[in-house]
């Protein structure tokens, strides 16, 4: 965020961060904190019942409460459904992508 990215914040484009409660916690409220005094939308993956996130963040998607180990994969499931969602509603064809290499491996 200190060196280019808080440069791209405005009300027009989401801000979608990670914010489960794991060690970087603090950092990421501090992050969450410089997005809204700048005005910018916030779209926040964050662990359920955590309030502090709840009450800064415009959107939420509540995850369980898991092993940190774990929060990868269960952050990832509502990001490739938020990305899936975003690409139908802009026109895209989910099911053949542009630009994806096609390749068959013949044994």
């Amino acid at each position: 965020m200190k060196h280019g990215p808080i440069a791209l914040i405005s009300q027009e484009m989401p801000i979608v961060v990670i914010a489960p409660n794991t060690g970087m916690y603090e950092k990421v409220v501090s992050n969450i904190q410089e997005i809204k005094a700048r005005k910018g939308k916030i779209i926040a993956i964050i662990t359920e019942g955590d309030e502090v996130v709840k009450n800064l963040a415009d959107y939420c998607i509540e995850i369980p409460d898991t092993e940190e180990c774990l929060v990868p994969l269960l952050a990832t499931i509502p990001l490739q459904l938020m990305a899936y969602h975003i690409a139908v509603v802009k026109g895209c064809d989910v099911d053949q992508p542009r630009n994806l290499a096609k390749s068959v491996t013949v044994e």
